[in-house]
């Protein structure tokens, strides 16, 4: 059976937010900590709100927010980025389309921000609503109190990679390298901290939506992002960590996409793969322990589904109707 796209999105999201997902021990929602001198990093409640996480970088004289988040999100940033200075924010930069990362554009610029993106994610938009926002609109109320009929896309774009922003006490580099998570991923460097923001491209944690993406190309663009010199990874949801995080999420695309493969060629069809047991969906695939920390059962079943239309189809998931 297939499924409209937004629906898809929005149900992904609900599993998140409902909590089906197991609660990590380290995790630590709508807390904000400091990375580095001058750059925060805040993780967003997933599990009971929705919300991504978000990075706050002191400037001079100004604040960058990475992620526009949920409405509701972005209210909850603008509070935290208050308590740790007072510099007003004047760019959001959106790493993608997702709702969870971009849906809370008008509550910044109404504050007068400028919202930014690689023009891959305004691109997406065009792509994919409103009908995403219409759907989400029904499910949650900060989007529906919003009043608008779609979504404000970002004030600015650029399409050179490196993006490079600096007033002469922070180089902050906007990196694009290939399609992973969306077509549109956007990288945030901070070259004298060592810092990757990395967006859903990468993950802490059982979080990847993998229908957008494309899932061949994915450990090609977080290799790129690996050579880099960086100590401290931000994803876009989950604890922040190390570069074992990038390890880790590069390994875990690669072993879903071989155990599908193996599993195509040796014959076995979708409804071997994913099968239904007391009305819920369950994977008949097992990955090693090495990438568990990434896998979940609850979103297994949906990710192996789009490794197996993107190999029988030899097309990006995120380019076939779902």
């Amino acid at each position: 059976m297939k499924f409209a796209r937004p629906l898809l999105l929005t149900a992904f999201l609900m599993l998140l937010s409902l909590g089906f997902l197991l609660t990590r021990s380290d995790a630590q929602p709508n807390s904000v900590k400091q990375i580095a001198p001058g750059v925060w990093f805040r993780e967003g409640d997933i599990q009971n709100e929705g919300h991504c996480n978000n990075t706050i970088i002191e400037m001079k004289d100004y604040l960058i927010v990475i992620d526009a988040n949920f409405p509701s999100g972005a209210r909850k940033v603008i509070e935290d980025a208050k308590k740790v200075s007072s510099k007003p924010v004047k760019f959001v930069f959106d790493t993608h389309h997702h709702g969870d990362h971009a849906y809370g554009n008008a509550v910044w610029t109404q504050m007068g921000a400028v919202t930014i993106a690689y023009q891959g994610v305004a691109d997406e938009m065009k792509r994919y609503e409103p009908a995403r926002w219409q759907s989400t609109m029904k499910q949650r109320k900060d989007v529906a109190d919003m009043h608008s009929d779609h979504p404000e896309p970002p004030k600015q774009t650029f399409t050179d990679s490196p993006h490079v922003m600096t007033d002469g006490t922070r180089r902050v580099e906007f990196r694009f390298f290939g399609w992973a998570h969306t077509r549109g991923d956007g990288f945030v460097y901070l070259p004298a901290d060592k810092v990757l923001c990395t967006g859903d491209a990468v993950v802490n944690g059982p979080y990847n939506y993998t229908a957008d993406g494309n899932i061949g190309n994915w450990p090609k663009v977080v290799e790129a992002a690996m050579k880099l010199n960086v100590e401290h990874v931000l994803p876009g949801h989950g604890p922040s960590g190390g570069k074992d995080v990038l390890v880790g999420q590069r390994a875990f695309m690669i072993e879903l996409h071989k155990a599908v493969a193996a599993a195509i060629k040796s014959g076995m069809k979708i409804e071997d793969l994913v099968k239904t047991q007391n009305g819920k969906q369950m994977a008949a695939l097992q990955l090693p322990d090495s990438v568990k920390n990434w896998v979940s059962a609850n979103t297994l079943p949906s990710q192996v589904k789009d490794a197996f239309n993107e190999i029988t189809s030899q097309k990006p998931t995120g380019d076939l109707p779902h």
